[in-house]
């Protein structure tokens, strides 16, 4: 079991108990919440709660921390944990009649150590199955019977790789509509070094002026201020350049157009009781989402939404002079 050094919430505990299998290991972690852990034969690692099947931790072959895990997060159902990557299923934000971001992300996922055929394109040895179905009180305030399989994989060159596939099991014939983002949460430097790449030009819904449509104008997106936005129609590749660090986060996505940046900034860092005051200026959320356009699927039919982010050198650069690079580059 790997050691915790992030973060230390009241009454948290880590046991050592642990079972193992070929591709991964099951151990305790905070408040006792059954956790995942992935490594690859070069040393990087994921960790994956089985609370809301939410990737916590992803870390490089030199042990350093990728992703932003608040220091207040709260390990205790039924609130989210803040940080890593939460699952917003069905619904993203308040777009619709349930709690923010849906109930996906405050559920106890199951492991699936017997998935249906997997199609995919990596060698991996590291990744874990996990499934969602509904409960009886989900279906009570979302009445629709399906099955959210998600993948967790690290790639042979320590990609975090995760693929959601949703099926609609209603047996009354019925579809359904949701909407879905992967909430990343990015580890950064410092927010005002940043720039992120790849949505010049693009239009966005600017949730702090009641999603009114906007168009970037910026040549890259920087930070002086809070930031909650849903960019349209967004490239399959996005950048983020940390300058200090030296490192630029690559994030590729298929099957989700659009993508959301957010930053709460100081005033709302301060009101929001699992986050500690100063902590926006060290994280960057930037999340391959679904959200103009619900997928809509009907009874028997599947919908598959894939992420895969990596780290390169901050010499890289998206392709923001030639859009066909970002969106056919390698």
């Amino acid at each position: 079991m790997s050691t915790e050094k992030i973060p230390s919430p009241a009454s948290a505990s880590s046991s050592s108990s642990s079972t193992t299998s070929s591709n991964y290991e099951v151990s305790k972690g905070f408040n006792g919440l059954d956790k995942v852990i992935l490594r690859d034969a070069r040393g990087s690692s994921a960790e994956v709660y089985l609370y809301g099947g939410q990737v916590t931790s992803w870390k490089n072959d030199q042990a350093e921390e990728l992703l932003f895990l608040s220091s207040k997060a709260i390990f205790k159902p039924p609130k989210a944990i803040r940080g890593g990557i939460p699952l917003c299923f069905p619904q993203f934000s308040n777009l619709g009649p349930l709690d923010s971001h849906g109930f996906a992300r405050n559920r106890f996922w199951t492991i699936d150590d017997n998935p249906p055929p997997f199609p995919t394109n990596t060698s991996s040895k590291a990744f874990v199955d996990l499934i969602l179905k509904p409960s009886e009180d989900d279906i009570k305030i979302w009445p629709h019977s399906f099955e959210f399989r998600l993948r967790v994989a690290l790639g042979p060159g320590g990609e975090l790789m995760l693929t959601s596939r949703i099926r609609n099991t209603n047996n009354d014939g019925k579809p359904f509509s949701f909407t879905f983002a992967y909430h990343t949460y990015f580890s950064v430097s410092d927010i005002s070094e940043v720039r992120v790449e790849g949505l010049e030009t693009l239009d966005y819904l600017d949730n702090l002026q009641k999603r009114k449509r906007f168009t970037e104008q910026g040549d890259a997106l920087t930070f002086e201020s809070e930031v909650d936005r849903i960019y349209l129609s967004t490239p399959t590749k996005i950048a983020i350049l940390d300058h200090e660090k030296k490192r630029t986060f690559v994030l590729r996505k298929d099957g989700l157009p659009d993508s959301v940046v957010w930053n709460p900034w100081d005033k709302k860092a301060k009101s929001m009781p699992d986050f500690g005051d100063d902590e926006y200026k060290h994280m960057l959320c930037v999340e391959a989402a679904a959200i103009e356009k619900p997928i809509t699927l009907k009874p028997g039919e599947e919908w598959k939404g894939r992420l895969e982010l990596s780290t390169v050198p901050s010499s890289y650069r998206s392709g923001q002079l030639d859009p066909r690079k970002v969106i056919h580059g390698s």
